[in-house]
């Protein structure tokens, strides 16, 4: 591998590939900034284009717009409530709330600084884990599948603030949406009302566009002033604030990207599940949580740090296995294959300098977005500044464009309205979106793997491999952890 490391820099950084690289990175950026278009799409219009292109060039070009998205997404969570892509989503938490503080480029910095370094720590993993991959990619299974599931799900107990019962009612409800559809063991078809648009079960990007961007769309319209209830800070010292935030908190960092690694790692997880997986990382691990939720920068950090690392773990399975980690690895799977280029164990050997070109494009990419997110901060803080009554109508068609945009379904604009009518109450009476979204995001995941566990092992099968039993242990002290931490420093103010 390290025979092709120099040629494969070389290629990239090459006229014209590197033109190639910029150009869908900044497709890509644009793409995750419109709510409802993400990865899947740009790649998905990409993918004709690449037919006549040099196979290096054409590879170049789709994963540097795979690898910008995220951050895209991430603009809009911040700036307007309305995560662009579903990964996003965390983010919105203390991002927004930054934004209503004045501090969006202080985010904007923060994120940035994140989504750049948290490429470089997926790629190095990924680098590191090609010659290990098969090993890795096989020690996950049904069992460790429920078992992170459940994981995610105790991350619901730590994120509820006030009151947990609302908390509690909020995540049934999730659930409940996580039911609809065909049943993927018996076949069955649950709840639909009839409704043949619900066969597939509730799409998750027109939920997340209602749930925040509706939701916030209609909550600005009964409020006057402007989204940034301070003067926002538009200098340059407070986006550079935001990158240096990033390595004051360099554990928080390092511990969240390992886990969008890890989590990219999974076929068929998703970045979503990183993304609230490492958010409720840095709560539970955090001394004080008073902040979280209402501006917290550590809030930004995490699920931005764990968004783009987990685009190198996604990368072990396709290249290895040719196991798509995600749905944007779906396409650039079949990218490879129109291309000649068949992932699997042979890759390494027969096109050792494509996976290289890969890693080095998830860099590349994110570098430049980064860059360009940075550069254009200072001009975007100035629309927190506009009057509620003008962005409302802005943010509400963005949304349900976005939510049309995703699958071509006119029902999937009424289930974002339909949500944001819900968020919208869910925000006034101080229930929590971030338990019905958890919920709804590993409902199928915990389904599934749960009866496929059962089914091959019985109830033992849940509990007799290391790494099921690890994941187990580590939700236990996750749920103990806050009264165990309590129980410590009140033994320490004790004289």
């Amino acid at each position: 591998m390290l025979e092709h490391a120099i040629p494969a820099l070389v290629q990239i950084l090459s006229f014209p590939t590197i033109w190639f690289l910029i150009g869908g990175a900044l497709l890509g950026f644009l793409f995750g900034i419109l709510p409802g278009l993400s990865g899947p799409q740009v790649l998905a219009l990409l993918l004709p284009v690449t037919f006549a292109m040099d196979s290096g060039q054409a590879i170049v070009m789709l994963m540097g717009a795979a690898g910008a998205t995220a951050f895209g997404g991430s603009v809009t969570a911040i700036l307007i409530n309305a995560p662009g892509t579903a990964q996003s989503a965390a983010t919105v938490f203390d991002g927004y709330a930054l934004t209503r503080k004045g501090q969006a480029g202080y985010a904007i910095g923060a994120a940035a600084a994140a989504s750049v370094l948290g490429a470089i720590v997926g790629a190095a993993i990924l680098t590191l884990s090609l010659p290990l991959g098969r090993q890795l990619v096989l020690a996950f299974s049904f069992p460790e599948y429920f078992m992170l599931s459940i994981m995610g799900l105790a991350m619901i107990a730590i994120l509820a603030q006030g009151n947990p019962w609302k908390a509690i009612l909020a995540a049934g409800f999730g659930f409940s949406l996580s039911f609809i559809g065909i049943d993927q063991q018996s076949g069955t078809i649950r709840y639909t009302f009839g409704w043949d648009y619900l066969w597939d079960g509730i799409k998750l990007v027109p939920v997340i566009i209602g749930l925040f961007a509706i939701a916030e769309a209609i909550s600005l319209m009964s409020t006057r002033g402007a989204i940034s209830r301070e003067r926002p800070n538009t200098t340059l010292s407070g986006i550079f604030s935001g990158i240096g935030a990033v390595f004051q908190n360099f554990g928080l960092f390092l511990r969240s990207a390992l886990i969008g690694t890890v989590i990219g790692i999974i076929p068929g997880v998703g970045g979503a599940v990183a993304n609230f997986v490492a958010y409720g990382n840095a709560v539970a691990t955090a001394r004080d949580k008073s902040g979280f939720g209402k501006g917290d920068i550590r809030g930004v950090i995490a699920p931005e740090a764990a968004n783009n690392a987990k685009d190198g773990g996604a990368l072990v399975p396709t290249l290895i296995f040719g196991i798509p980690g995600s749905l944007e690895m779906a396409v650039l799977l079949g990218a490879l294959t129109l291309h000649g280029i068949n992932p699997g164990p042979r890759l390494m050997l027969d096109h050792g300098n494509v996976a290289l070109l890969l890693i080095y494009a998830l860099v590349l990419s994110n570098i430049v977005v980064g860059i360009v997110g940075i550069a254009i901060a200072k001009p975007l803080t100035y629309l927190t500044s506009l009057r509620t009554v003008l962005i409302a109508p802005i943010i509400m068609v963005l949304g349900l464009v976005g939510a049309y945009a995703t699958n071509g379904y006119i029902e999937d604009v009424i289930i974002a309205l339909a949500l944001g009518v819900i968020g919208y109450l869910m925000m006034r009476f101080n229930y929590s979106r971030i338990a019905l979204l958890i919920a709804l995001v590993l409902g199928p995941l915990l389904q599934n793997s749960f009866h496929q566990t059962n089914d091959l092992w019985g109830p033992v099968g849940f509990f007799n491999r290391p790494i099921s039993l690890g994941l187990f242990a580590i939700t236990v002290l996750i749920l103990c952890l806050p009264g165990l931490l309590k129980l410590i420093r009140r033994a320490r103010s004790t004289p």
